[in-house]
């Protein structure tokens, strides 16, 4: 029988909402819609662009990955801004992107831990992204550890970070949910660490006892 005693989480898109659209009526502020869609690979409609190019890759790559400071991300954004956009108009529609984390889920997370249950933070994410939710949600109480791509200079779906994570929380995979929205990061959980994994909160709770 699966007895699970802990629980890695992601971030964006389980715990706290995303909001593509907004961000990008916000950076419509203070650029053009060709330039969205050439330096952060969005749409008019906040859909991700296929075929984005290569230095938006690994522009939006390396600040996820902590490999480029934040002064240096706002510096790319900004030479394909209007003349006058400020660190802080950017900084404003970057966070944008970020909706709510309802209280619920939080009360969730704080339940799991009363009852037993280790939990786990395990994120794709930036530093100004970061630091916003940790400072706004207070994240740090509700977990056992916290994992982040650009502290740890690694990010999912690669093997390297869930070998990291599982070594790092000395987890056992038989005993551990992993909760992630996109289906290539529970595969990668599944094949590179042994984790059971579900797509939401919603189906968690449906699988713990």
């Amino acid at each position: 029988m699966f007895k699970p005693d802990t629980v890695v989480f992601d971030l964006g898109g389980v715990l706290i909402d995303l909001d593509v659209p907004r961000c990008v009526r916000h950076f419509r502020r203070v650029m053009s819609a060709s330039c969205i869609r050439d330096v952060l690979g969005i749409d008019d409609e906040g859909e991700g662009v296929v075929a984005v190019s290569a230095a938006t890759r690994q522009l939006m790559r390396d600040y996820e990955l902590g490999l480029i400071s934040t002064a240096a991300f706002l510096d790319n954004l900004r030479s394909c801004c209007h003349a006058g956009t400020t660190d802080e108009d950017l900084r404003e529609a970057w966070h944008s992107m970020l909706g709510e984390l309802p209280p619920e889920r939080l009360d969730y997370i704080a339940g799991l831990r009363k009852s037993g249950y280790r939990t786990i933070l395990l994120s794709n994410t930036n530093e100004l992204h970061w630091n916003w939710i940790i400072e706004r949600y207070g994240l740090p109480q509700y977990f056992d550890a916290l994992y982040a791509s650009h502290l740890l200079h690694m990010a999912k779906p690669d093997k390297s970070i869930f070998e990291h994570v599982s070594r790092a929380s000395c987890i056992v995979p038989s005993r551990t949910v992993y909760v992630d929205d996109l289906a290539k990061n529970c595969a990668a959980g599944e094949l590179y660490a042994g984790w059971v994994t579900c797509g939401s909160i919603e189906e968690l709770q449906g699988l713990l006892p």
